[in-house]
């Protein structure tokens, strides 16, 4: 009786013990998710499953509001209801109920919301565009004429001279966006030009708890472009005619863009502090598809490393949703270069852009007492000439030497240094000083001096060139003239040192960038100013690669994104306009590499007129995914319907992509390619291999042969080293050539790994 009655009392204990434990944690759940901050987590359901925007909608609360308590808390929770492109929603959520979220079946992934960062008058002619020629792309489209562009950017100013609708017919029919009125914004400001201007700020806000104050950082909550970078790069793909464009005087002449009769959409994302958040983006995305544009033009990205397409990456997905409804999306290869593996934007259904220069080049001239005169070059100084001068190495001056006014009236030679507390321009200026000759890394990038003082920016082995000269020199002198413009020959275009590079650190197996296009001090509409400004970056030859794409749009109607994605690629030039080989910048710099420029540079004049394409759409994108691990739930949601991928697993090296990259090759292995004919039937290519050395290639078969009936055909390529010891990169291409001037090119990039350090 004791024993039992000691054992009752025990469970009881422990009962009470246990009790008390449960209601602690219970406690303490409470209190933690009180206390855990709500953050924007952007939920994706893959295709619509109604045609109604409104039932959508309604379908969305039905998934948020059991998990919020009420439908109430899921209209103060959702910010956005994707309901256009495709389904999805953006919500401030918890962690623990964002991971709670992402296993309701209805739900493709749960991703937190992140922020993105923004990334002419003689582009087009250099090109090849010309609008006085009587034939080419730009006379047979009418210059773009009822095509229209999604710009996803910092807004506009409609006040452009660029964006005049001189000539333009009325908005094509079909349109179905709006421009809307808002805080120093009309929406009457809009022509037949500028269709469409809207902006999204629910994710920005969201960030700063509903406490953003758009005044302090200089911005409007409006579609109105405060920071210049939309609207140059809106003028840039697709500006009007503007004659005498110039900035002081520099790179005169007619600016326009690629597509200079295109009409613009412009979707405000991006405000002032380069702050692109995921969910505004996405619902700009979701509104462009519904508004009927013909191109997205995007000059953002991310950071590397890159999130996976369809796991985290919140832009990837709704650019796939775009692409499967035939709308290509052009998106910046980013600005983090000339290191290798920073190439962002890399999901294999966008068109990602490199930047190079062109033959166009801004020289400061500084002529040396021995009367030898250097270039200066990426600084603009627009005053008068500094006439001959003492020439002093700041190095041999002191600190006392500075402030005893000793350098006043001179020009001083500077060595950049990182750890110069001032800017070194305004410190000489306040010594007196009336001239700098600063030697530093080149940047490629154009940019004006705000210090009202001569100067000149030389790479630093300019600058131990007159350094030589100060030393060897009993009185040395100079003098700084003024910047000038120089065109044409003996400037050869390089691929610029600020583009990112692959490889492609997501996906080795694919190629990014895909191509390459101006984008190094490119002349375009800003809001301020003259109306015009240099600016450079990916996010200038971005659009100069949209304003193509939509020209080619009007051209092949009938062609899918991926079809003029390779038709980009395989007509690309790996010269530039005067023959001569595209370096590219870098340390050192080299002979560019498909990892550099992609394909090459945009040639625009053969663009239309491919030959063959290396088309992909529906089944090539599912075999993409299924080879980069993505599993069968996640691919039928994104698709809309269900999908199992096969067994064995299909390779990633034939995904039909114009290029072939093979980041592992030990053994002999054969790759697949399917090639469709757009030129003429009864055409006849044949091989014509480059091969990377030590790599032996076989085509088979060699000749493609299309007849009335045959408009596609498949080969294969077998690959194998000769190496017997791991290798960097080599690289080669491979060109299908008719007899009628078709020569389709693609680029190998080929890795020997006898070892394999992946495991």
């Amino acid at each position: 009786m004791e024993l039992s009655s000691l054992i009752v009392l025990n469970n009881k204990k422990h009962f009470v013990v246990v009790f008390i434990g449960l209601v602690l944690i219970f406690k303490i759940a409470l209190i933690t998710a009180a206390n855990e901050k709500s953050q924007i987590y952007t939920v994706h359901l893959g295709e619509r499953q109604h045609d109604d925007p409104n039932v959508v909608t309604e379908s969305h609360h039905d998934i948020l509001g059991p998990l919020l308590g009420s439908k109430k808390a899921s209209h103060e929770s959702m910010i956005y209801s994707y309901r256009h492109g495709f389904s999805g929603f953006a919500a401030k959520l918890t962690s623990s109920q964002a991971r709670e979220l992402s296993g309701h079946p209805d739900v493709v992934r749960v991703t937190r919301s992140k922020n993105m960062k923004l990334k002419t008058t003689r582009v087009s002619d250099y090109l090849g565009l010309t609008s006085a020629a009587p034939t080419g792309l730009l006379h047979e489209t009418d210059m773009g004429s009822e095509a229209i562009v999604g710009i996803l950017d910092s807004g506009i100013w409609p006040d452009s001279k660029s964006f005049n609708d001189n000539g333009l017919g009325p908005i094509p029919a079909r349109w179905k966006g709006k421009c809307v009125s808002a805080e120093a914004f009309n929406a009457s400001s809009c022509n037949r030009k500028l269709i469409g201007a809207m902006y999204y700020s629910k994710g920005l806000e969201s960030k700063y708890n509903g406490s953003f104050n758009a005044a302090e950082k200089g911005e409007v909550m409006s579609p109105l472009d405060k920071i210049g970078h939309g609207t140059h790069c809106a003028s840039t793909a697709v500006g009007s005619f503007v004659p005498d464009a110039n900035v002081l005087g520099l790179a005169q002449g007619t600016a326009r863009g690629s597509a200079p009769r295109a009409r613009i959409a412009s979707y405000k994302v991006c405000w002032n502090n380069e702050e692109c958040f995921t969910p505004d983006i996405v619902k700009a995305i979701d509104h462009a598809i519904r508004d009927g544009v013909d191109v997205l033009s995007l000059s953002l990205g991310s950071e590397v490393p890159v999130d996976f397409e369809v796991d985290r990456d919140d832009f990837a997905i709704a650019a796939f949703h775009a692409v499967m409804k035939g709308i290509p999306v052009v998106c910046a290869g980013g600005n983090d270069g000339p290191e290798k593996e920073t190439i962002s934007n890399v999901a294999p259904w966008l068109i990602t852009v490199a930047a190079t220069t062109m033959d166009r080049e801004y020289f400061t001239p500084i002529t040396l007492g021995n009367n030898i005169t250097l270039l200066g070059q990426e600084g603009l100084y627009i005053g008068e000439e500094v006439g001959f001068t003492d020439l002093l190495f700041y190095d041999d001056v002191t600190r006392e030497d500075m402030e005893a006014g000793k350098a006043t009236g001179k020009i001083l030679l500077f060595f950049q240094r990182a750890n110069f507390e001032d800017d070194f321009a305004a410190y000489a200026k306040s010594k007196g000083v009336v001239g700098v000759i600063i030697a530093t890394q080149p940047t490629d990038s154009i940019d004006a001096s705000t210090v009202d003082i001569a100067i000149a920016y030389v790479d630093n082995e300019l600058g131990m060139d007159i350094l030589l000269y100060i030393q060897t020199t009993k009185s040395p002198t100079a003098k700084i003239s003024p910047t000038k413009t120089f065109v044409g020959r003996p400037l050869a275009t390089k691929v610029a040192r600020f583009s990112s590079r692959g490889p492609n650190s997501l996906s080795p197996a694919i190629l990014k960038p895909d191509i390459a296009a101006p984008g190094s001090g490119i002349l375009a509409a800003v809001p301020t100013g003259g109306g015009y400004d240099f600016m450079s970056g990916t996010s200038m030859s971005t659009p100069v690669v949209s304003g193509i794409v939509t020209l080619l749009r009007k051209k092949r109607p009938d062609w899918s994104p991926a079809a003029i994605r390779s038709a980009l690629v395989t007509t690309a030039l790996q010269t530039d306009p005067s023959g001569e080989p595209i370096a590219a910048e870098g340390s050192p710099r080299k002979l560019a590499d498909p990892f550099d420029y992609g394909g090459g540079l945009v040639n625009p004049v053969k663009v239309a007129d491919p030959g063959l394409v290396y088309d992909m759409g529906h089944d090539e994108y599912v075999h993409y995914l299924c080879s980069a691990g993505y599993d069968n739930t996640s691919i039928s949601k994104l698709l809309g319907e269900i999908y199992t991928c096969p067994t064995p697993i299909p390779s990633m090296l034939d995904v039909n992509m114009p290029s072939i990259t093979i980041p592992y090759l030990s053994e002999e292995i054969t790759i697949t390619r399917t090639v469709t004919n757009v030129g003429p039937v009864g055409s006849v290519y044949k091989a014509v291999i480059q091969a990377p050395q030590g790599i032996n290639l076989q085509v088979s078969p060699e000749t493609l042969e299309f007849g009335s009936n045959t408009n596609k055909t498949t080969f294969t390529v077998k690959v194998s080293t000769t190496h017997r010891a791991n290798t960097d990169y080599l690289f080669g291409s491979l060109t299908w050539a008719d007899n009628e001037g078709h020569n389709v090119r693609i680029p190998l990039s080929v890795r020997t790994r006898v070892f394999n350090f992946k495991i």
